[in-house]
């Protein structure tokens, strides 16, 4: 099993849905206003105020086939808006 990571700009966060829905994705995990260091080294406190600039965490586990499927949805939206996408192997307990 894999574990998918997007992290990206909140205000894409419905098309980034969109896309995984379209991508027959059976469930994923969503947390928004995420912060953090980047290469801007730099974490903004505005964001607690207003939300602007605040970034999405997405998480889906998935098989290799299904995530073949997933990035062929999902790489054009992360060309376009930015956005980074991680792969891991993933073990249920």
């Amino acid at each position: 099993m894999k574990r998918l990571d997007l992290i990206f700009s909140e205000r894409e966060l419905d098309q980034m849905l969109k896309s995984l829905e379209k991508a027959k994705v059976p469930g994923y995990t969503v947390t928004k206003h995420v912060t953090g260091r980047g290469p801007e080294r730099v974490v903004s406190e505005d964001m607690e105020f207003t939300g602007l600039g605040a970034n999405a965490h997405v998480i889906v586990f998935c098989d290799q086939a299904l995530l073949e499927q997933i990035k062929i949805y999902i790489q054009p939206l992360l060309n376009y808006y930015g956005g980074v996408a991680y792969v891991s192997d993933a073990e249920q307990l």
